[in-house]
């Protein structure tokens, strides 16, 4: 299975963004909790320059606070700044803000020492589902942007105000144009960062299933108690198919709908709070 997507809309995106950045004071570095690392586009390094960035560690109620806590401690040690938070709780503006104005200290003495109170400006990047457009919202306390639990929503830029001397650009979510790290890729597919249709349902399923056997191993067993314990990924998809009854007409196991109720049951927490990587992994 190789998985590849990188739509002409996000190369306009990244255009735009070169753009806009120069009248920009820092950068809102949006990453899903669950894969911290994997989010981290390579793309938007020359975007982002020297500007101070604030790391967000967003959907942190989907993995544990340990898990975020190793995370936390890693930005730290490398001197970055980083916060957790779940996107949709309108209770994380006084934070972020917090944050922004200490990110942003230096250039606010500087506008201070002239007598004038300046006005931040921070541009908000990530991945697609990485969770931007509800973050804003989050911290308008309105539906100022367009959101949906899938990627590839956002299109254009928008500039909200979410405090008086504050204003935050929501930007398109956007992937690497080169997938060189396939095991990255298949982590964004299982976060849903990438459109379904584009990676093959059966090979990313085995993948998780690989993944849950090392990292998990009790959480497939528990769910399925008739999964043995020497079987290859793809014998599992039939004891899952037999397992719940998916069957094709002639009683052939549906394998393919087997392999999408992992995925979903991956993202709905039915195997428990799943962290797809470790720091430095």
């Amino acid at each position: 299975m190789h998985i590849h997507w990188f739509p002409g809309h996000m190369t306009k995106a990244l255009r735009m963004m070169e753009q806009e950045v120069v009248a920009v004071d820092a950068i809102i570095y949006m990453l899903d909790a669950r894969a911290p690392s994997s989010c981290i586009n390579p793309a938007f390094d020359s975007i982002i320059g020297s500007r101070p960035v604030l790391y967000i560690l967003n959907k942190s109620d989907l993995v544990t606070q340990s898990d975020t806590n190793q995370w936390l401690a890693y930005f730290s040690s490398l001197g970055k700044q980083a916060l957790s938070i779940t996107g949709t709780s309108r209770s994380i503006k006084p934070k972020i803000v917090q944050a922004l104005k200490q990110a942003c200290a230096p250039v606010i003495k500087k506008y201070l020492d002239k007598g004038v109170k300046k006005t931040i400006r921070a541009m908000v990047i990530g991945i697609p589902n990485s969770g931007k457009s509800t973050f804003i919202n989050s911290l308008a306390g309105a539906k100022k942007t367009v959101t949906g639990n899938r990627p590839g929503v956002t299109r254009g830029k928008q500039w909200i105000s979410i405090d008086p001397y504050i204003d935050v650009m929501d930007t398109p979510g956007t992937l690497y144009p080169d997938f060189a790290d396939q095991a990255k890729a298949v982590r964004l597919a299982l976060i849903g960062s990438i459109r379904e249709e584009i990676a093959d349902i059966v090979g990313l399923a085995t993948e998780a299933i690989t993944f849950l056997l090392k990292e998990y191993p009790l959480v497939l067993h528990k769910a399925f108690p008739n999964i043995g314990q020497e079987q290859e990924t793809l014998a599992i998809l039939d004891s899952i198919a037999e397992a719940r009854g998916y069957l094709l007409q002639g009683g052939k196991l549906d394998i393919q709908r087997a392999a999408r109720a992992i995925i979903n049951d991956l993202r709905k927490l039915k195997f428990g709070k799943i962290l797809y990587e470790k720091p430095k992994d």
